[in-house]
């Protein structure tokens, strides 16, 4: 034989023993490998109160909304054959039932969502598009027109992925596979933009799903669709470099903002260039300052509206904030995506919806002290139903959208890692289950009342013999957290932490118990007028206020709002400042109470509130009600060096974590020390 060929066939073996050996398959060259790689939909299962969530959406809106929305999401859908609604609203739904159902391995969800994976894999036309393909004439609540946007599709794709993640469906690979030769071909005479605006800005899931197709097929017409894409997508590249764009007002659409902001991070698979990672970190940041809030998102009430906390911030930005994130993750392995992700699903998602899931806002204030039917200062108003809880109130692209964020916050917990490993970088109660060292099966459960608790223990157990494996366990460690803890059987162990990851790598036996402690300190953040919001870990801090719970009636002429509505009046004073001295002395003067037998099940209500911290503050008097909510926010630590200020006399108040409030006070004035 050929020396040369012998070498040849030895590497060709080298490489496929080396593939073979990874558990699970990383991107294919020439893309860039990601830092971690997600698990098969179902291998992750939620427990304790994540368990309790996601039980509540089943039973609440996600599990129902056909019955509860029948209009759009009834079988007149588009995406179902009929002649009703064709857009987003349909897919939006599917996106986050499909996690769901198949998260929790509930029948009865997984029979709703195989209708619209059926109608999808069936109507395929002969050249690749596949979809609703005709318009129909204006009705009221339905959008019937551009059933051939590029957009929608986008969203149906993140529901094949997910779906085809849990099945192996292979005719989902088919499908993919044909419209994406559609796209190439149609593109360049019908660009993203050549139906709507919306889907240059939303190209980043199109990216995305034709990134994982290759890895699965290897079809090299799939990079050049992914080139185009990138091209005729927005330049968010250029976007979020120029602070002279971002710091203007209404300079661009708060879910585009969100779901478009993680665009460079994806092409960076493909571009290799790492400036489109180092552009998103920078963009953050100008997000922060010009319209930040300490929740983890930003004013836009529809457009960007710099940072007064009485703006309005959308649901579905959160929710579609979270899923940048959790892309953006996976695919760099930056831990300043895990501690954003967090912030915005442990106080952002609990305080936006209600309790059972069936109603939610349409956008929330950081400074909520009064959830009414009435106009705001926003950037657009729906007949003033904008922030009163309801299931169509304001605009019902969140009723439907709202549904992605849980489940695959759930699925982002665990990943499988290139080194045959496992990775934490979210903490939640859960469980896993997945392949590491040389396929070796293993179970993992994540015991926690995390973000309310600083201990998050993990049990491993293997499935077959020998009942031990070695293997590397990474851990995340938060920038908030400064000295973190780690045991291993009770016994201490110190692994060297890179970029805020710890890795202990050794010799794992059946029942191993590893334990992790996150210490939390009340740490202080200032915001919009020199205010001050109060945090600890993860966790954002509210003033409680008595919340005076009344629902309400639409008429039958606002039917397009839903039958009801629900609205929150103050009951306490609510215009406190905090008190210079005692900022400047948080050991002193912020104290953390724990309630003795919190509700586990569900601590996402004033009333289970498991954590208060007590301080003391002043009330301000001049801070009164504006247009049915806090007045324009007093300017810190300048104002108040009058005689009658320092008369008002000091009080306790109770701070509960804003996940758990409908009414708030979470930026706080600061009143300054007497003037001697």
């Amino acid at each position: 034989m050929n020396r040369y060929l012998f070498l040849i066939i030895l590497l060709t073996i080298f490489v496929d023993a080396t593939t073979m050996s990874q558990n699970y398959h990383n991107n294919r060259p020439p893309l860039v490998a990601k830092k971690y790689i997600e698990l098969p939909l179902g291998s992750i299962k939620p427990t304790g109160w994540l368990m309790e969530m996601l039980t509540r959406q089943k039973n609440g809106a996600t599990g129902n909304l056909d019955q509860l929305y029948p209009k759009v999401m009834g079988k007149r859908n588009g995406w179902l054959g009929g002649d009703g609604d064709q857009w987003e609203r349909g897919p939006y739904w599917i996106d986050g039932l499909t996690p769901l159902a198949y998260i929790l391995n509930d029948k009865k969800l997984i029979a709703k969502v195989q209708p619209w994976i059926e109608w999808a894999i069936n109507n395929q036309q002969p050249d690749g598009y596949f979809g609703p393909i005709n318009d129909f004439e204006p009705e009221p609540g339905l959008q019937r027109n551009r059933s051939r946007d590029w957009w929608p599709k986008m969203v149906m794709l993140k529901v094949l992925q997910q779906y085809y993640s849990a099945t192996k469906d292979a005719r989902v690979i088919n499908l993919l596979t044909n419209y994406f030769k559609y796209q190439l071909k149609t593109l360049p005479h019908k660009p993203l933009g050549y139906w709507s605006f919306w889907a240059e800005y939303r190209e980043a899931d199109n990216l995305s799903a034709v990134y994982w197709l290759y890895n699965i097929t290897g079809d090299e017409f799939l990079l050049e669709l992914g080139d185009l894409l990138h091209q005729q997508g927005y330049n968010f590249k250029r976007f979020l470099t120029d602070d002279s764009a971002l710091s203007q007002l209404n300079s661009i659409h708060g879910v585009n903002l969100a779901q478009g902001l993680k665009e460079p991070v994806i092409y960076y698979q493909q571009s290799k260039e790492y400036s489109n990672i180092t552009a998103v970190k920078n963009g953050l940041k100008l997000i922060k300052r010009y319209h930040g809030f300490p929740t983890g998102m930003y004013a836009a009430d529809e457009s960007t509206h710099g940072t007064n906390p009485t703006q309005g911030s959308e649901l579905c930005s959160a929710v579609e904030m979270m899923y940048s994130m959790e892309r953006m993750l996976e695919i760099t392995g930056d831990i300043d995506f895990a501690d954003h992700l967090e912030r915005i699903a442990f106080n952002v998602l609990p305080s936006q919806i209600d309790e059972r899931f069936l109603e939610r806002q349409y956008f929330q204030q950081i400074n909520q002290v009064m959830i009414s039917r009435h106009i705001h200062n926003f950037d657009i108003n729906h007949d003033e139903t904008d922030i009163v809880f309801g299931l169509l109130s304001g605009y019902p692209c969140c009723t439907s959208n709202m549904h992605q964020g849980w489940p695959k916050f759930t699925q982002s917990l665990w990943y499988a890692t290139n080194d045959n490993g496992v990775a934490t970088l979210v903490y939640s109660p859960s469980k896993v289950s997945l392949k590491v060292a040389n396929g070796v099966s293993v179970n993992i459960e994540e015991k926690t009342f995390y973000p309310f608790d600083e201990n998050i223990q993990f049990r491993i157990t293997f499935n077959q013999n020998p009942k031990s494996a070695r293997f590397p366990f990474h851990l995340r460690i938060p920038k908030w957290c400064k000295a973190p803890e780690i045991t291993v059987n009770g016994q201490p162990v110190h692994p060297e932490i890179n970029a805020g990851i710890a890795i202990v790598e050794r010799e794992w036996r059946n029942e191993d118990i590893l334990n992790l402690r996150l210490p939390m300190n009340i740490e202080l953040s200032n915001w919009h007028e020199r205010s001050v919001a109060v945090e600890r870990g993860p966790l954002l801090y509210a003033l409680k206020i008595d919340e005076i719970r009344e629902t309400k009636t639409f008429t039958q002429d606002e039917s397009k709002y839903g039958t009801g509505y629900t609205t929150y009046n103050p009951g306490s004073d609510w215009n406190y400042g905090l008190l210079e001295f005692a900022i400047k002395d948080i050991d002193r003067y912020f104290k953390t109470a724990k309630v003795q037998n919190p509700v586990k099940e569900y601590p996402w209500t004033q009333k289970n509130a498991p954590l208060q911290i007590q301080t003391i503050a002043k009330k301000i008097k001049s801070w009164e009600l504006y247009n049915q909510m806090a007045g324009p926010q007093p300017y810190g630590h300048m104002i108040y060096g009058t005689k009658s200020m320092h008369e008002q006399p000091e009080q306790m108040i109770t701070l509960v974590p804003f996940g758990c409030t409908k009414l708030r006070i979470a930026e706080f004035p600061v009143i300054n020390n007497p003037i001697k």
